[in-house]
């Protein structure tokens, strides 16, 4: 039991200044203590569980004699019902640094998911539209929002304005929330499912994407036209003109091509070695480049200072609206990207050529795994001749129905 004295007025506490512990009466156990620098504050003395304890009310004079009164009572009556009030005041203290602690909002955690994975991506355009679709169309809605707090409904608020009129756009939204939203729960941010799962949750809110989606295919020139096509572009000036012969000879990507350097290349060997990081499937691919490819880059300019095998006018990169721009002037009803299944067609349908070594010369990953685990190598020596025949076939023109053989060709 705390020591007991007279009670002591408002302006008798207020004028106590000598350093130690003044009990002030009216409660057992209550006193101001006033410490060396003349700081004030409340204790209760009091014992819990046979042990004297001491606890403090707030300071002196923000919490006046009368509210510490009352506070010191209610303690008191904590004590008597068997709870003890200074574990309790611990453990709310603890309980708000916790809350505070995992007070992480979508974006926070949006972007050090982005953080945490940007050493996996393939390139920087990959991040950029994570960071654009999340930026344009989550951050408005769910942004600033505790990622504990995130619910159905929000979800459903980002989705359904877009889901029929931006299917594509809002499948990648729907699933870079629900890979923030998974992080975040192994971040111990938050709890429970994950509001923007698609099995078995929202699928039986919204439409099946491929029930909604019309395919468009890209433009591409149909192959019977290559020969014309290309003798019209070799006329064509410029270097986006030159990069997008190069694409159509090796049957490569836009991409692929405009950040081609010449260390890639090995004009003797006649390959063109693309590494892995700048491949869409991750994996090294050496192209065989035809006699026509190799005149093509020997006819080519080499700038100083410069490795880029198709450089802009300031030895930069070229874009991809470049090549768009070159097939723009000649009219060409076609994309730079369509170029490949002009290739894919003509190889599919006048050609002898197996399957496996046109999807290989297309750098394409064999969806049958049975069929990808017996192609193991590359194919390179049957796709050196398919490159050769495609380069020659570009520089006539052939009657549609013609199957070109396969010169040499052994029994598989």
């Amino acid at each position: 039991m705390g020591k007991k004295t007279s009670e002591k007025s408002a302006l008798a506490v207020s004028r106590l200044k000598e350093p130690g512990l003044h009990f002030v009466g009216g409660v057992s156990g209550l006193a101001l203590q006033v410490i060396a620098s003349g700081a004030r504050s409340w204790i209760l003395r009091v014992t819990i569980g046979g042990k004297r304890r001491d606890m403090g009310l707030g300071g002196f004079p923000d919490v006046p004699l009368a509210m510490a009164r009352d506070k010191a009572r209610e303690a008191r009556e904590q004590i008597r019902k068997g709870i003890d009030p200074i574990e309790e005041v611990k453990a709310a203290r603890s309980a708000l640094i916790a809350a505070r602690a995992s007070a992480f909002t979508f974006e926070q955690a949006a972007k050090s998911f982005m953080a945490a994975h940007e050493a996996g991506w393939k390139n920087a355009k990959h991040q950029s539209q994570w960071t654009n679709t999340l930026a344009t169309y989550a951050y408005p809605v769910i942004g600033a929002m505790l990622v504990r707090d995130i619910t159905l409904p929000h979800i459903l608020k980002i989705l359904e304005p877009m889901w029929t009129t931006k299917t594509e756009t809002a499948k990648r939204v729907r699933g870079r929330i629900e890979k923030v939203l998974d992080y975040a729960t192994t971040k111990g941010y938050r709890n429970g499912d994950n509001p923007a799962r698609w099995r078995g949750h929202l699928d039986n809110l919204l439409a099946k994407p491929a029930k909604l989606a019309k395919v468009k295919h890209l433009e591409a020139l149909p192959y019977s036209d290559m020969g014309p096509f290309m003798a019209d572009l070799r006329k064509q000036e410029g270097m986006g003109a030159r990069a997008l012969g190069f694409a159509i000879l090796t049957a490569a990507r836009s991409g692929e091509v405009r950040g081609a350097t010449w260390k890639e290349v090995d004009l003797k060997m006649a390959t063109w070695t693309i590494p892995a990081e700048r491949m869409k499937a991750g994996k090294e691919h050496c192209v065989p480049l035809s006699d026509d490819a190799v005149a093509l880059l020997n006819a080519m300019p080499k700038l100083a200072g410069c490795l880029l095998l198709f450089p802009s006018g300031k030895g930069t990169q070229l874009s991809d609206m470049t090549l768009t721009a070159v097939l723009r002037r000649m009219d060409a009803p076609a994309v730079p990207h369509g170029f490949r299944s002009s290739f894919r067609d003509w190889a599919g349908e006048t050609t002898a050529y197996p399957r496996e070594v046109i999807e290989h010369a297309l750098a394409h990953q064999l969806k049958d795994k049975a069929e990808a685990a017996y192609a193991r190598g590359t194919l390179f020596d049957k796709r050196r001749r398919l490159m050769a025949d495609w380069a020659r076939y570009c520089r006539t023109v052939q009657r549609k129905g013609t199957v070109t053989p396969i010169k040499g060709r052994k029994s598989a």
